[in-house]
């Protein structure tokens, strides 16, 4: 295993970069679905509900908005998790070298789960505006009220009228939801590829099912730490200024007006993208990674 052992950062950056991209291909869709279904507007009884789930939803914003309607705000992620996943991925091959004293011996769970730690802290920093502009364009497709151009202007807007404690509103919560998840995501991942790999062989053989089921489990057991957080994210980051005051409100708002259930808010569409948005993502990282390993071996 000790090839497998001495990751570089460097290229870990530029395979997690292709990993980023396939994911957001993969798994797009289902995130627009996702948050305009955790911010539809409450029902006083179910017949006004805007979309009664996922399929429904889905079909709607087909109907009206045609297959593209899906990738509605893509932009702004795309120019976003490429790099992001980037980074997530430098920061896992940083923890992981930052704890690696001697190179052939395998990292502990403990370790690689702060590796997973650390990349969450390294990607809030962008996904944290990211993520409020990304929301705040989705909400307002399909609300038909077109306040801002696109992304750009977005960041340019809130920026302007509240400076940059706006744009990142939602940081906190947007740590609560990535550190731990991460760690659980990529611990599960490394656990799994070694759990996977046949008895004396070495986990770069892995084959390409066995990365893909490696990487869907990761990505589905990360949404389950991730989602209550993502839920209250969603709302404090849509709301109008001065509805809640801090994060505990936004909390308990959701628990008073729907109870525990609410936290799980588009769960269905969330846990149908995770299985093969991270699948594709990892799958793209390896890819990548082997390419250059013959492109680059002395990086």
């Amino acid at each position: 295993m000790g090839e497998q052992q001495r990751v570089s950062p460097l290229k870990n950056f530029v395979a997690g970069g292709f990993g980023g991209a396939c994911l957001l291909l993969a798994g797009h869709p289902l995130d627009t679905i996702k948050v305009r279904l955790q911010t539809q507007p409450k029902a006083s009884c179910a017949q006004h509900v805007l979309y009664t789930g996922t399929y429904d939803c889905f079909r709607k914003t087909v109907s009206k908005e045609g297959i593209l309607g899906l990738y509605k705000g893509m932009g702004a992620p795309l120019a976003g998790v490429a790099p992001m996943m980037a980074i997530s991925f430098f920061g896992f091959g940083l923890g992981k070298q930052l704890q690696q004293t001697d190179p052939d011996k395998p990292l502990m769970h403990s370790q690689i789960f702060l590796s997973g730690c650390l990349a969450g802290v390294f990607t809030t920093v962008i996904v944290a505006p990211g993520e409020r502009i990304k929301c705040l364009l989705q909400v307002q497709a399909s609300s038909s009220q077109s306040k801002y151009a696109g992304p750009l202007d977005c960041a340019v807007r809130l920026y302007k009228e509240q400076g940059i404690r706006s744009v990142y509103k939602g940081t906190v919560l947007t740590l609560i939801r990535d550190v731990p998840s991460n760690g659980l995501y990529f611990l599960t991942y490394e656990y799994l590829k070694n759990f996977l790999t046949p008895e004396g062989q070495s986990v770069s053989q892995l084959s390409t099912p066995n990365i893909l089921l490696a990487g869907g489990v990761a990505g589905i057991l990360n949404w389950t730490i991730a989602l209550p957080p993502d839920v209250l994210k969603s709302n404090f980051q849509t709301a109008a200024d001065g509805k809640y005051r801090g994060l505990v409100d936004v909390l308990r708002t959701l628990l008073r007006e729907e109870g525990p259930k609410g936290l799980y808010k588009g769960f269905n569409a969330v846990f149908l993208r995770a299985f093969p948005a991270n699948a594709a993502c990892f799958l793209g990282f390896e890819v990548a990674l082997k390419g250059l390993n013959v492109l680059a071996p002395s990086w």
